[in-house]
């Protein structure tokens, strides 16, 4: 259930003890080499039931504004999937040069068809924008806009895209940033971003997932484990798979390196909405997000939120292929309890194959002038369980696990960056 006004998240006192695998249902390998390395090792498209699922939405008619590092158009897997976006860097290049892959790796994992045995997206006909902007490295060796990823945000609101995926972070909250969320929410967008993968370490809050506006997404395994690495706090709204996922090792695109997280994660949350909507075009971004909220695994009371799990494990199945999830009202966002206004009770889907045509920012003025607190808070909790739901699936993604697991601690490599960085 969505969080109150006062954003407070409830306190939870269980501790959790691993049983079983969503790996336990993992099909045999995929028929070419490369998507024998690949596409094998995106372990969480059975534990989703991915095909079962295809079998009624494959996210078609549904457009992704992915704002990172690039999306390079001409990958295998995204030929025919990426429409005109725009390169909020205002630097050399445009919104099709991917500096370091990662933009790429978003795309597939959400809009990927798979061919060439590249990566295979959860909502494979879903239609990709994308939004360059820079991180700190691209900056030290780039003159580049300072407002960009406010910028981009405001431009995907604009644009034809229902959502908006962005797994790049950043510790500093921004007024110009926060308002761009607002202008996006009030324009009917799902919002979805990376919590960040300094769990182990600093565990700093990041933007813009903390924005009230924004769903913030933590990173699982394959056990049904929270990342070692993935951020907590009161700014997480959902947990994805994304531990151990393939992505691009460089702006080279010659081959896969394993590695993952909440950009992972984030991706493949955004493809889950994109799986949901589909099915129920008429549905606003209000409704999508709060069947997600609604379905999402976990043993805990609906009123009750986990600091690292949010509202619990991503399954968008329970909708799809068993007709579960209360949309409730198209004008009241489960994330800021409410109206969205006229923009925001509207989302109706773009017919698949058209070209954004406001993928550039316009002109159009933020939502409120004053900044908004975010969802950060001070009282990190563990959440979970050791018991199934009483539907006979996992609480978390897989059909034949039987429990979820929450393990915190241990110490891995932060993806973060000096301002903002890839997550």
């Amino acid at each position: 259930m969505p969080r109150g006004t006062g954003r407070a998240r409830r306190r939870l006192t269980a501790a959790l003890a691993a049983t079983a695998a969503w790996s336990a249902c993992m099909a045999g390998p995929a028929p070419s080499a490369m998507a024998q390395d690949v596409q094998a090792k995106q372990w969480y498209l059975d534990a989703m039931q991915a095909e079962e699922m295809w079998q009624v939405s494959t996210g078609k008619g549904i457009t992704v504004a992915v704002i990172d590092s690039g999306v390079n158009p001409d990958t295998p897997s995204l030929r025919g999937q990426v429409l005109k976006g725009w390169d909020a860097t205002e630097a050399d290049g445009d919104e099709n040069d991917d500096y370091t892959g990662h933009g790429t790796t978003m795309a597939e994992l959400i809009a990927g068809t798979g061919d060439g045995g590249g990566l295979k997206g959860l909502a494979p006909d879903a239609e990709i924008i994308p939004y360059r902007i820079s991180d700190t490295e691209f900056q030290n060796d780039h003159h580049v806009n300072a407002h960009d990823s406010e910028d981009a945000i405001r431009a995907a609101a604009d644009s034809d895209a229902q959502i908006i995926s962005m797994s790049v972070s950043s510790d500093f909250a921004l007024d110009e940033e926060r308002e761009a969320a607002k202008y996006a929410l009030s324009k009917g967008k799902l919002f979805f971003a990376a919590v960040g993968n300094g769990g182990a370490a600093a565990n700093a809050v990041q933007y813009p997932a903390a924005y009230l506006e924004v769903v913030g997404v933590s990173s699982a395994d394959r056990t049904g484990k929270v990342a070692k690495t993935s951020q907590h706090g009161d700014y997480v709204d959902l947990a994805s798979p994304g531990t151990n996922v393939p992505d691009w090792c460089d702006s080279t695109f010659q081959s896969y390196c394993d590695s993952g997280g909440t950009s992972a994660a984030t991706a493949i949350a955004s493809a889950s909405a994109a799986l949901v909507w589909s099915a129920h075009p008429d549905w606003t971004a209000n409704q999508v997000l709060r069947v997600l909220f609604d379905t999402a695994g976990r043993d805990w009371a609906d009123d009750k939120v986990s600091t690292y799990l949010g509202h619990g494990l991503i399954r968008p199945s329970m909708n799809l292929l068993k007709h579960k999830g209360d949309p409730g009202a198209p004008d009241v966002s489960p994330l800021t309890l409410g109206k969205t206004g006229a923009a925001g009770s509207t989302a109706s889907p773009a017919p698949s194959g058209s070209s954004s045509s406001s993928a550039a920012p316009s002109a159009s003025a933020s939502g409120s002038s004053q900044p908004q607190e975010d969802k950060s808070g001070d009282d990190p909790v563990v959440a979970g369980s050791s018991e199934p739901e009483d539907s006979g699936s996992s609480i978390g993604l897989i059909a034949c696990a039987v429990v979820v697991v929450v393990v915190l601690g241990g110490a891995v490599l932060s993806f973060l960056r000096r301002r903002r960085g890839t997550v």
